[in-house]
């Protein structure tokens, strides 16, 4: 199963007998809730859904936006018109992280086909519209644990024997600044592998063949785990997602900086290397 589809696809796909379900999982880090902005003009059939209150559980010792209450994730989406027989499709306005962490939770909760719309609301030159659906009652039963998970511990101890990628920006990883959390800083041992590095200017993958280049090259060739963390799981989910289309399994470690930061026992590694 790919884990991208083109906006041509999609719109092939829309007009065939058997439509995907469509996710909007419009979202901004630390901005007011984009409900408006789809309410204004979404693609046709499909159906908001809330990171903040879906997608994730409330914020506290496991990070920002941490694992959500299974019943409160399988009830959304059933909500949304999601069953495991019928494909899903998630997209956002572009920059590609929140429709990455619908895909992983969908994924991680054993739903069998899920893509995201490569370069978001931005790529797609299909018509838009205003009408809120009323979609029908889906079935989907969410069961955890399809793709490998890590929690602190597990991601301190893969930075030593395998490979764990930090997809922050680079000026955050060295701890350069901290705009969001209590401490800047990296895992010691993670390596830097920005998530803006897995897209061209347009906003779209690179090439399958050029995301495992560049993954390779950065240890993911030799290591027998890879792991990714970011800020808060969601640029993470990002980068498991490219990882994906590289063809190189993952693991997120969902609690990311937000989980670790808080920890005043865990170690801080500094500066633009993994140690």
């Amino acid at each position: 199963m790919k884990a991208i589809i083109s906006a041509a696809g999609l719109a092939s796909e829309l007009t065939g007998p058997t439509p995907p379900v469509l996710l909007d999982v419009r979202w901004q880090l630390g901005g007011p809730n984009l409900r408006p902005e789809y309410e204004k003009a979404h693609i046709p059939g499909a159906v908001f859904v809330d990171l903040d209150a879906e997608l994730a559980g409330p914020a506290g010792a496991r990070g920002r936006h941490p694992l959500p209450d299974t019943e409160v994730f399988g009830a959304a989406m059933r909500a949304a018109g999601v069953s495991a027989d019928r494909d899903v499709v998630v997209y956002d306005g572009g920059l590609g992280w929140a429709a990455a962490r619908a895909w992983w939770l969908l994924r991680f909760t054993r739903h069998p086909s899920v893509r995201v719309l490569d370069g978001g609301l931005a790529a797609w030159d299909g018509p838009l519209t205003s009408e809120v659906p009323e979609p029908v009652q889906g079935t989907f039963a969410p069961a955890p644990g399809a793709l490998p998970l890590l929690d602190a511990d597990g991601a301190a101890a893969l930075a030593r024997t395998g490979l764990l990628l930090d997809a922050r920006a680079p000026e955050r990883y060295r701890g350069d600044v901290e705009p969001i959390d209590p401490v800047a800083g990296h895992i010691p041992g993670a390596v830097s592998a920005p998530t803006t590095e897995n897209v061209a200017e347009s906003g779209r993958f690179l090439p399958a063949a050029e995301l495992a280049d560049r993954f390779k090259a950065l240890g993911a060739s030799g290591a027998p785990e890879v792991g990714v963390y970011c800020g808060s799981g969601v640029s993470g989910a990002h980068e498991v997602l490219a990882l994906a289309v590289a063809g190189i399994p993952s693991a997120l470690y969902v609690g990311s900086w937000s989980e670790w930061s808080q920890d005043g026992n865990r170690p801080v590694a500094t500066g633009p290397d993994p140690q």
